[in-house]
């Protein structure tokens, strides 16, 4: 697929570096059919610790981007985008420049998908600081049902060590326990892996509740956002077809990085589950 202005366009997923892979990977599994560009935002990331307005200008400049290239929908593939940048671009961005398109975020589905499994109402959430000083997930819970408790750690940790293909190392487990620890003295149920990125994090997280738990831990939900997001957006496009008629089905993936290494093609190709081609690009 070339890069250029289609008049139907692909879907673009974006992300501050490889988490979205992790979306993009279920979403080439639920909707294959459907064309998409990835972009990742490498130079520049981590996202999570920054202010506010970085945030939203790098996010803005990426969107930007990839509207430009005719994608009549972009998935926010990163929690600490949606949680930060999203409202304010589709309310600000959006109905001024591309009222026909529309931008989603990562942090409802995977909202939608606690309140609906959770057993006990106790629900616990794992994200970069960012995402958690926003209290995104909090105010998207309690906005659905009240009567969630919502626990929250930030994992400031977690993100580099991902990104530094270190996911399978000591050093990951060793900040996954400090993490998970006093989510679950609070007995949660369920717990939401709040960044993109701790997606291929998901086994070892399963086997640390299990181990700090024992039997409780084995009734512990983990919800990773890849799959989720996934079929959400197939629903949505089901009951938007005023926006799935736009979209260009070739099966054709572009993937783009503003920062591109050796490590962006290897540590991509694992979230992504098959081997990736990138091309670098200059966000304005």
């Amino acid at each position: 697929m070339k890069l250029e202005t289609y008049k139907k366009g692909p879907i673009g997923i974006f992300d501050s570096g490889f988490g979205g892979l992790e979306i993009a990977k279920h979403i080439a599994k639920e909707l294959p059919q459907y064309d998409f560009i990835y972009l990742g935002d490498t130079a520049r990331t981590p996202y999570g610790s920054r202010s506010q307005e970085v945030i939203f200008n790098f996010t803005k400049q990426a969107v930007d981007f990839l509207l430009k290239k005719n994608c009549p929908l972009v998935i926010l593939a990163c929690n600490t985008a949606s949680s930060e940048a999203l409202r304010k671009i589709q309310q600000e961005c959006l109905s001024k420049k591309y009222p026909d398109k529309k931008v989603l975020g990562v942090i409802i589905p995977a909202v939608e998908e606690a309140i609906e499994i959770t057993k006990n109402n106790r629900v616990g959430v794992i994200a970069t600081e960012g995402t958690i000083k926003s209290g995104a997930f909090t105010r998207e819970i309690k906005k659905r049902n009240p009567k969630v408790k919502v626990f929250q750690t930030p994992a400031p940790l977690l993100a580099p060590i991902v990104e530094a293909g270190e996911h399978n190392s000591e050093i990951a487990k060793m900040a996954l326990q400090k993490y998970l620890k006093p989510l679950v003295a609070k007995k949660i149920d369920t717990l939401i892996l709040g960044c993109t990125h701790y997606g291929i994090l998901e086994k070892q997280t399963k086997e640390i509740l299990r181990q700090n738990s024992g039997q409780v831990g084995r009734d512990v939900q983990v919800i990773s956002e890849g799959k989720v997001v996934a079929e959400k957006l197939a629903d949505y496009l089901q009951r938007h077809p005023e926006i799935e008629k736009q979209l260009s089905k070739k099966s054709q993936h572009v993937f783009l990085t503003t920062d591109l290494t050796t490590e962006f093609q290897t540590l991509g190709t694992q979230f992504f589950g098959k081997p990736i081609i990138a091309r670098k690009i200059d966000l304005p």
